[in-house]
Parts: structure tokens; C-alpha cells; sequence
């Protein structure tokens, strides 16, 4: 009987060492945890950046006017017959 009590509080001292301290403790465990949080918080803002870089890709593809706004505004093109004013302030 005294070996079998022994035998027990050895095994709950063992398991309370590995609950509390050990690898797969509590502690890593919410570690784990805030880690998986922010990896998907990266993960929503990757979709919503990918979304957006999604849609102006199709309206480039799709819409004309999208194509000739954006040569417009970044390359400082202008349409053949047009006059192009420069408002300075």
C-alpha cells in the first residue's frame, strides 16, 4: 500500500510539472495562442490588401476609363486632340 501511495504522488507530481512547467505547459499554450491571433490579424490584412489590389486589376482589365485616368494622373499623358491647361496657385 505505501509503495502504491508513493507511486501515485510521484505521478501527480509529475503531471503537475508538466501541466506547469514542461513543453506543452499552460504558459506555452497562451503563448501559442497570442501568436495564432496575430497571425491572423496579418492574415485578415493581407486579404483585404489582396482584395483591393484584386479589384483594381479587374477594372484595369475590364474599364478603359480606369486605364486612361491612371496614364492620365501617374505618366501625365493626354488623348490626341486634346489641349492640356496647367492651373498653378
Amino acid at each position: 500500500m505505501k509503495i502504491l501511495v508513493i507511486t501515485l504522488l510521484l505521478l501527480i507530481a509529475h503531471l503537475q510539472y508538466r501541466l506547469w512547467l514542461g513543453d506543452d505547459s499552460i504558459e506555452q499554450l497562451k503563448v501559442s495562442e497570442l501568436r495564432l491571433a496575430n497571425l491572423k490579424k496579418q492574415v485578415d490584412e493581407k486579404k483585404q490588401r489582396n482584395d483591393a489590389l484584386y479589384a483594381e486589376v479587374e477594372d484595369l482589365r475590364k474599364g478603359q476609363e480606369a486605364l486612361e485616368e491612371r496614364a492620365r494622373d501617374e505618366l501625365g499623358m493626354i488623348k490626341e486632340n486634346e489641349t492640356f491647361f496647367q492651373v498653378l496657385e
